[in-house]
């Protein structure tokens, strides 16, 4: 993997499509100045955000792995080396009634939602560490704080994934690093709904979803605050979101 020299490194996990939230953090930090290493679990999603990246004059690495996958997140830290930032963003709503769920889904939402952040996690501040400190981010939704009938496997990862962001931050800010997590409160204006759920994005309208340019930039707010002044939980939302 070819780098500039002194160049700052990005781990960012749950690259989906150009027009996503993974997609958007990987072009605005290879803008910021940072290689980004991006990793999702289709290849040909993640080499279509490293062209761009790359037609636009910044660096960027690819990597398909698993986040609920141990060995895939040694390989992919491991590549990685020392890093300056790492922001976990894999998961997706996972809804139903508790009642007829089987124990496998419900599973299958925790292993994405919660424990893939305590494996990427976990290899984020070991690498962080050694250099001194650095900064980790989680993805979060509205489920991280309140439970919802309907999406009780979304709601029990997203809350597990939040708690397991606030231990971390008090556990390694001695060490300089810097962990916070981002509630994103409603629908997300990116391809993703436009394509799963038409009709909805179109009742909810452009002033109904959340700007994907809009959430960035609270990421870069979170990844430039100075250590005097280090911010854990920032949400976002529309002007017309119920909270």
């Amino acid at each position: 993997m070819s780098r500039r020299a002194g160049m700052k490194k990005a781990v960012i996990i749950g690259v989906g499509p150009l027009d996503g939230l993974g997609a958007r953090l990987c072009r605005r930090f290879a803008a910021e100045g940072l290689h980004v290493i991006l990793a999702g679990r289709t290849g040909d999603r993640l080499e279509t955000v490293v062209k761009r990246i790359r037609d636009d004059g910044n660096q960027a690495t690819s990597v398909v792995a698993d986040a609920t996958k141990e060995e895939d997140m040694l390989q992919l830290f491991e590549l990685a080396g020392d890093l300056d930032l790492a922001i976990y963003n894999a998961g997706n709503n996972a809804p139903g009634r508790i009642s007829d769920m089987d124990a496998a889904y419900f599973e299958r939402a925790w292993r994405v939602g919660c424990y893939g952040g305590f494996l990427f996690g976990r290899e984020a501040v070991r690498r962080m560490q050694p250099r001194g400190g650095g900064t980790l981010l989680f993805t979060g939704a509205s489920a991280s704080l309140r439970g919802r009938a309907n999406f009780g496997a979304f709601n029990a990862a997203k809350a597990g994934l939040r708690a397991l962001a606030q231990a971390l931050a008090k556990e390694y800010a001695a060490d300089g690093i810097h962990v916070g997590h981002v509630v994103i409160d409603g629908a997300i204006g990116g391809e993703k709904i436009h394509q799963a759920a038409p009709e909805y994005a179109e009742q909810l309208g452009e002033e109904g979803l959340i700007s994907l340019d809009g959430i960035v930039e609270g990421y870069v707010f979170l990844y430039r605050q100075p250590p005097r002044a280090w911010t854990f939980e920032l949400d976002v939302r529309t002007s017309k979101e119920r909270w």
